[in-house]
């Protein structure tokens, strides 16, 4: 049995000024979106639109706005409805936490969609540039949620090798299910859609794999994750995460299926 080690909450201090772990994966995040974005807009697709780096740089100020507004609307509406609704101000407090995943990809749709309107290209051009650079954001994201030691997993067997304890959350070994997530949501869907992307494929089918990974493994780690202490299980013993992911599956295999269609069927 493993415990949770007692980070430092700042990953840099100098004299008084301190650079938080969770703000440093997000810069680490959009770092990569630059650096990974650079490779992307190579190819040949991109090449004939004639984009460049500052439409990277746009892309990734719209997509910021989308996954903050996005992230913390979606919060309050799927999970804290009622609080919110009795504390409006409240929604605003984004420093005391709360965002949700779902939400922030709602937010960054609409970004995408006002960037592809702006270019005057297809929405699913924009996104299937997008798609690939996404998953290691999230590995930043869940390695943050570890070293902070929040959104545990449940309670694990005794004789689980990796169960740990997490302070807060009792004295008995739990799923380190921030590890979990950043395995399959970022490292094994960054390279599944990497090499699926390498080629070129139909319009919108990079999009449509990315909301069949993620949305699948987001699914199998909520099995192993705490489930949302003011929601619990809900039906058919489901959490709202994997509720949340079933529509993001269906729609995945309908565009994947659409698009693939020979134009003259």
């Amino acid at each position: 049995m493993l415990i949770h080690p007692e980070f430092d909450p700042a990953a840099i201090r100098i004299g008084s000024f301190a650079i938080h772990w969770y703000g440093l994966m997000y810069l680490l995040a959009f770092a990569q979106f630059l650096l990974l974005g650079r490779l992307r807009i190579r190819g040949a697709r991109y090449q004939s639109l004639g984009w460049s780096y500052k439409d990277l740089e746009d892309l990734l100020f719209a997509g910021v706005l989308g996954v903050v507004l996005g992230g913390r609307l979606g919060y309050t509406l799927f999970y804290m409805p009622g609080y919110y609704l009795a504390n409006p101000l409240s929604i605003f407090k984004i420093w005391e936490g709360g965002m949700s995943f779902h939400g922030g990809l709602l937010g960054v749709l609409l970004a995408l969609l006002w960037f592809a309107y702006r270019r005057k290209v297809s929405f699913f051009v924009v996104s299937d540039l997008v798609a690939p650079l996404v998953p290691f954001g999230l590995a930043f994201n869940r390695l943050g949620n570890f070293i902070n030691g929040e959104l545990w997993g449940r309670q694990a067997d005794a004789d689980l090798p990796w169960g740990m304890v997490f302070r807060g959350a009792g004295d008995f070994p739990r799923h380190p299910s921030q590890i979990y997530q950043f395995l399959l949501e970022g490292l094994l869907l960054f390279v599944l859609l990497w090499w699926f992307a390498r080629k070129d494929r139909p319009i919108g089918q990079v999009s449509a794999v990315f909301l069949i990974g993620y949305g699948s493994f987001r699914f199998v780690a909520e099995f192993f994750r705490e489930p949302d202490a003011h929601l619990g299980l809900l039906s058919m013993g489901l959490s709202m995460g994997q509720w949340l992911c079933v529509p993001m599956v269906l729609i995945g295999v309908f565009l994947f299926v659409a698009v693939n269609k020979p134009k003259n069927a």
